[in-house]
Parts: structure tokens; C-alpha cells; sequence
């Protein structure tokens, strides 16, 4: 089928869709914030389709980008006058517990990947909260996890991919074949290849994990506890939240697990005892590992039940210093402008430590202890002056946030010039300048970045 332009992607490519609902549904994504005017969607089925169509594109100068689940939140992932790539039919998942790898297609949902992996008595070191993103989505802006505070980024466990450049050239790289390419895709946002299949590492996953849920009334204490279980080996996962309390202020609440398959820990007193926590508040529970790891599939049933799922998210992830949340992270929930998060939104605080994030072309504060911030706010629907409100703030607290040493994490809701994207990048600029000119010179990958003029 041709497309709305009158231009053909090429007669042997996936099914190139102008119809309606396709183009629809291309045309915004989870943050429901940013719309486009896409020419057609292209099914890939295979990796000729997706050549094919970057073959095309490219001399043309039409914009191409990928569509896994549609999680984006700021149109990421569109391509306005150009062609978005379907890569949902890109789900096979093949496991080799022989060798602890698992292999999966771009357009794969890591929940998938979870159920080949437990299968084989196996898991990702690291997994996304939410299991419902593709796994090339994720690679391509890194990935954390609740236990990224010891095993880095999800990316950081990618072993091999499979890509099609810029230019249609179908490359498979790894940290020894082809490690600029590598380096250039994992946590590169789709700038210079899109991903058709990743090979990650596997370690033997625990049947059971005790959780426990410890509450702060004060973030100083929040702080030191998240980072003292952090520090050392006793917890596998930790991760945490602000939460709403009376009276107009948040409470801090840590959620740290331990695995284990012989039997849950003897004695919590040896986990918990040295901690500042209110002990009459703590939470502790027993979960099966997949339970454990499923744990937000209700949450995403409920808010598509009610309708939230489908409003608008202006959403905003920073990474800072820890020294400096302490103060930053109760100021900015005190702020009038971050109200709504009291109701309808998730403040998430989870540790970090520098030396365990690999990915090059992930900005990180300076410094080796780090906060990961993400305001997670629903905004009310049809309240399009809302969103425009929501967005300028993300875009003074980041501002705010550089000032202390913060880093925006680019998954959020937040225009971003060029200029923007060079001071972000800092240092490695030169090399995300050099792998663009190199593997897509044409610059037609994932535009909805605004990297480049």
C-alpha cells in the first residue's frame, strides 16, 4: 500500500498501513501529550521489512521510529511525515539456560521475557517495574529496576544485538563486534539504529522473596536508611516512595527484599533491627518471586478500568546527587505546581550507585551516590491548560535540578532544543555527533527527541 504521500516504502516490505486506525493509534502514545501525523505504519515481521522500509526513507529524508508497547510519553516515539515501525509481530523470546541467555525480539514485553526466563528456573538481573514495555523500548533509554542499585542498568546485561542502521544496513554487535555500535544503541534513544533482537544475560532466579515496607515521617532518615540497605548485600532489591499523608505532608516509605528458596529469613530483627523506621508502620510479607515481579499488573488492571491509563501523563525522572535530594526532593513536593500528586500520581526515590551504571551514553550526576526522582502525575482529562502547566514545571524543576547537579533522565514530559541535548550529553557529545553521522546520516531515526535541528 502506498502512503499518504504518494511515496512507496518498498513493494516487498511489511504491510504498510494507511489505514485509519493504524495511523490513529501511531500517532500518540501512553503520555497522550504529543500527537503526529504519521504517513503509514509499517508492520515488520522480519528484518528485510524493516530494511526495506530504512532504505526508502532515508534518501527521502521521511522519519522513521519504532513502536514496541507505545510507552512513550512525549512523542518519543512518533514520526510525524514519516513512517513508524510496528514491531509487535518481533516478539519471539528464546531462552538458553544452558548457557543463562535469553533471546528476544524487539517488540517483545518484558513480561514475556520474565515467563521464558522463570520457566527455566532463571530472571534478568535487573527488570523494569512495570512489565508491560517492549524490550527494544526499554534498551534504548537503559532501564531501571529495583535492584539496579547493585546490577546497574537492564542494559547493562545486554550481551548482543541484532540492528538495523539508519541506512538499512542489518548489523549484529557486542561489546567485541562492533562496540561503537553497541555502545551507540544501548541507552542511545533510537538515534542511530533500531533494535530487532536483544541477547540478555540470566542468573538463577529465587522461588520466594520476604518484602518489607518501612515508613519515615522525615526524608533525612528515609535517605540514610534507603542508602544503608542499599550499601550492603542483604537486600537484593530496594526501591521507594513519597507518600501523601495528613495534615498536608509525605511520608517515606522504603520497600526492600530479600530472596530465598529453602525458607524465608530466621529473624527480621537482623535485617531491619538497625534501621530508623516507625516500627508500629512496617509492612513484611511473603511472595513468590513472580509474584513479586508482577507486582504492578494490578495496578495497570485497575487504572485501565477507570479510565486513567488513558489520560494524560506529564511525567518527569531526574537523577541527583544524593547529598543534594535531601533538601531538593521535600521542597519540590511542598511546591503548589506538584499538588496533584497528592492525588492522582506516584512520587518514586530509589538509590543508585554510579559505579554499577555502565551504559556510556546514560548521563549521570557526578559523584557515586545518586537518587533517581520520578514524578509520576495522571493529569484530568480534556484539561489541556493543565498539561501545558504540568510540562513548563517539569521543565523549571529540571532546570532547578542541573543547579544542584542533576541529570534528566529523557523519558519524561519535556521539550528539549538541540542545545538542550549538547549540554545534557556534555562530554560525549562529539561521540553521539560522530555515531549519528556514521549510521544514519540521513538523520530520519526517532526525530521525536529534538536532537537534532
Amino acid at each position: 500500500m502506498t502512503g499518504a504521500s504518494g511515496m512507496r516504502p518498498g513493494v516487498n516490505s511489511g504491510v504498510t498501513s494507511g489505514a485509519k486506525s493504524g495511523v490513529r493509534e501511531a500517532s500518540t502514545d501512553f503520555g497522550h501529550i504529543v500527537g503526529s501525523s504519521p504517513l503509514g505504519v509499517v508492520t515488520a515481521r522480519s528484518a528485510t521489512d524493516v530494511q526495506e522500509l530504512l532504505c526508502f526513507a532515508g534518501p527521502h529524508g521521511l522519519p522513521v521510529s519504532a513502536r514496541g508497547a507505545g510507552q512513550a510519553l512525549y512523542g518519543q516515539g512518533q514520526a510525524h511525515g514519516g513512517y513508524v515501525v510496528d514491531m509487535s509481530a518481533l516478539d519471539e523470546v528464546r531462552c538458553v539456560p544452558e548457557e543463562r541467555t535469553l533471546t528476544a525480539g524487539a517488540g517483545a514485553l518484558w513480561r514475556d521475557v520474565v515467563r521464558a526466563a522463570l520457566a527455566a528456573g532463571l530472571t534478568p538481573p535487573v527488570l523494569p517495574d512495570h512489565l508491560g514495555g517492549s524490550v527494544g523500548g526499554l534498551l534504548s533509554t537503559g532501564g531501571f529496576g529495583s535492584s539496579s542499585h547493585r546490577y546497574g542498568l537492564v542494559a547493562d546485561w545486554v550481551r548482543e544485538l541484532e540492528v538495523v542502521t539508519g541506512t538499512g544496513e542489518r548489523l549484529v554487535c557486542a561489546p567485541d563486534r562492533r562496540p561503537e555500535l553497541f555502545r551507540a544503541v544501548l541507552a542511545g534513544l533510537g538515534q542511530c539504529a533500531l533494535i530487532l533482537r536483544a541477547t540478555l544475560a540470566l542468573v538463577p532466579a529465587p522461588t520466594h522473596v520476604r518484602r518489607y515496607r518501612l515508613y519515615h515521617d522525615t526524608p533525612g532518615t528515609y535517605l540514610t536508611d534507603q542508602r544503608r540497605v542499599a550499601r550492603d548485600s542483604r537486600f537484593s532489591h530496594v526501591a521507594g516512595q513519597a507518600r501523601p499523608a495528613l495534615g498536608g505532608s509525605w511520608r517515606y516509605m522504603i520497600e526492600a527484599v530479600v530472596p530465598y528458596d529453602d525458607g524465608p529469613p530466621a529473624d527480621d530483627e537482623l535485617l531491619i533491627g538497625d534501621l530508623d523506621h516507625d516500627r508500629d508502620t512496617e509492612e513484611i510479607a511473603d511472595l513468590s518471586y513472580a509474584e513479586y515481579v508482577h507486582r504492578l499488573d494490578r495496578d495497570e488492571r485497575l487504572l485501565r478500568v477507570t479510565g486513567e491509563w488513558d489520560r494524560p501523563h506529564p511525567w518527569v525522572t531526574l537523577l541527583l546527587p544524593e547529598e543534594a535530594a535531601g533538601s531538593f526532593v521535600p521542597t519540590v513536593l511542598a511546591e503548589r505546581a506538584q499538588h496533584g500528586l497528592r492525588f492522582c500520581g506516584t512520587v518514586q526515590l530509589r538509590p543508585l550507585t554510579s559505579r554499577t551504571l555502565h551504559a556510556p551514553l546514560l548521563r549521570r550526576p557526578p559523584g557515586e551516590l545518586l537518587c533517581l526522582l520520578a514524578l509520576m502525575r495522571t493529569a484530568p482529562p480534556a484539561a489541556p491548560g493543565v498539561v501545558r502547566r504540568l510540562v513548563a514545571a517539569n521543565r523549571a524543576l529540571y532546570e532547578r535540578a542541573r543547579t544542584v547537579g542533576g541529570v534528566l533522565h529523557p523519558v519524561g514530559a519535556l521539550p528539549m532544543s538541540p542545545g538542550d541535548w549538547r549540554a545534557h550529553f556534555g562530554p560525549v557529545w562529539p561521540d553521539v555527533v560522530r555515531a549519528k553521522d556514521r549510521y544514519d546520516p540521513h538523520h530520519v531515526l526517532t526525530r521525536g527527541y529534538g536532537l537534532w535541528t
